[in-house]
């Protein structure tokens, strides 16, 4: 029996407490606010706790106000709640969604995460099972590289990074990025793959990943 097999049978007999996990985007216009709630479908269908949680808008007013869908999201998505570090101590597994900015992250991602030193100091964030995705206008405009250097900073936490790897079809379809599921979108927003299966299917194989580590099965 292969190592996933016995890994498998064990999640399935041995299961006992429950994953928590929180979906944790920035979003300007909508794309990634979409794959977060896809994500936290395929979490809860892997029978997780999810919480969807936004980190909080840093630009200024006038620049969201010269954007009127950017302005129209953060109107539509006010009462989503905003990523709090008691969130991320409540978590078993995470899952980031964000675009990319000069691929990198974006600065409102990036601010939240120079939040999280003192959970670090703690030992608070070892152990968590982390998994990211992203967007862009383009193909080339460094998906894989704002996933990757998300990733850096879940190494420095003790994290365990949770890549889809080419582990489902879905993978495939979506673009076949074995980081995590990204996206490309036009001018309008509009995605130019669907990325919904390769979303949810990322979010069950996170939650399976964080079942074994919080129940001990991969021991």
């Amino acid at each position: 029996m292969s190592l996933f097999k016995k890994l498998f049978n064990k999640e399935t007999t041995q299961m006992s407490k429950k994953v928590n996990l929180a979906v944790i985007y920035y979003s300007s216009n909508g794309t990634n606010f979409q794959m977060a709630q896809w994500a936290a479908e395929g979490g809860r269908k892997a029978g997780a706790d999810v919480k969807i949680l936004k980190v909080a808008e840093t630009a200024p007013q006038s620049v969201i106000d010269g954007s009127p869908s950017w302005k129209s999201h953060l109107e539509e998505t006010k009462n989503i709640p905003t990523v709090s570090l008691a969130d991320l101590e409540w978590a078993d597994a995470i899952i980031f969604s964000m675009p990319t900015r000069f691929g990198n992250l974006p600065a409102q991602m990036k601010q939240f995460l120079d939040t999280t030193g003192g959970l670090w100091a703690q030992g608070k964030t070892v152990n968590k099972v982390v998994s990211a995705m992203t967007s862009a206008q383009n193909a080339n405009a460094g998906q894989e590289q704002t996933i990757l250097q998300l990733y850096t900073s879940m190494y420095h936490w003790g994290a365990i990074v949770a890549a889809p790897g080419f582990t489902d079809p879905s993978v495939f379809v979506a673009g076949g990025n074995p980081y995590g599921t990204s996206v490309t979108v036009d001018q309008n927003g509009a995605m130019k793959e669907d990325v919904r299966a390769a979303a949810e299917h990322q979010a069950k194989r996170t939650v399976t990943i964080a079942g074994w580590v919080i129940n001990g099965l991969g021991q």
